[in-house]
């Protein structure tokens, strides 16, 4: 009987200890504001310009935090499609940590030929409203062509990659001007805490 209660406690502490290093790394997490996702919305969109860079040259260096078995992949992928996952449990994805750092907006620079438009909000400019006071929730579609409260957008085709997790028709959804790009906007969702660079269709 002893033997069974012995092996009932140290099945249990077994079950237990993997939940505890979870919520101690969580609390970790948290407390440096690296969170990504679970409804964290940003209090303002990403810095333009000078500012940015600045804010980009005194951060610490992400290759230290990037775990081996990642900074090999993110090597092999280039300077314009470098990776995103800077912290280990982080998506390889543009993502918002939940101090409102904007992880990869500089990895899109201001002269990108991706984003030139020959006529930039060719088909009106988006109103609904920008910002944490104005969450929208996905009422269908896909990468090419999604809506909320009548508004349609396209999804660049350089970051479809990164919706592929995405709830065409559920996922909360906060939009944010792009700075550096005219006419493109920053579909954030707060799911997942991942962006995307969007066009609105009308």
């Amino acid at each position: 009987m002893k033997a069974l209660t012995g092996f009932a406690f140290a099945l249990s502490l077994t079950l237990l200890m993997p939940a505890h290093a979870q919520e101690r790394g969580r609390g970790r997490e948290e407390e440096h504001g690296n969170r990504v996702g679970g409804g964290y919305i940003p209090p303002r969109g990403p810095q333009a310009g000078r500012e940015n860079r600045q804010q980009q040259q005194s951060a610490p260096s992400r290759e230290q935090q990037i775990p081996q078995r990642d900074r090999q992949a993110h090597e092999r992928e280039g300077n314009n499609q470098r990776g995103f996952r800077d912290m280990e449990g982080h998506p390889n994805a543009p993502h918002v940590h939940s101090d409102g750092e904007w992880v990869g907006h500089e990895n899109y620079p201001r002269d990108d030929r991706r984003f030139h438009l020959d006529h930039p909000y060719e088909h009106g400019r988006f109103t609904l409203g920008f910002g944490p006071s104005h969450v929208f929730h996905l009422q269908g579609g896909n990468r090419e062509r999604f809506w909320f409260n009548g508004a349609y957008f396209q999804v660049a085709p350089f970051d479809f990659a990164y919706v592929e997790d995405w709830l065409w028709n559920s996922d909360p959804i906060v939009m944010y001007d792009d700075p550096e790009h005219p006419g493109w906007y920053l579909a954030y969702n707060a799911r997942t805490g991942t962006y995307v660079h969007v066009l609105y269709l009308g």
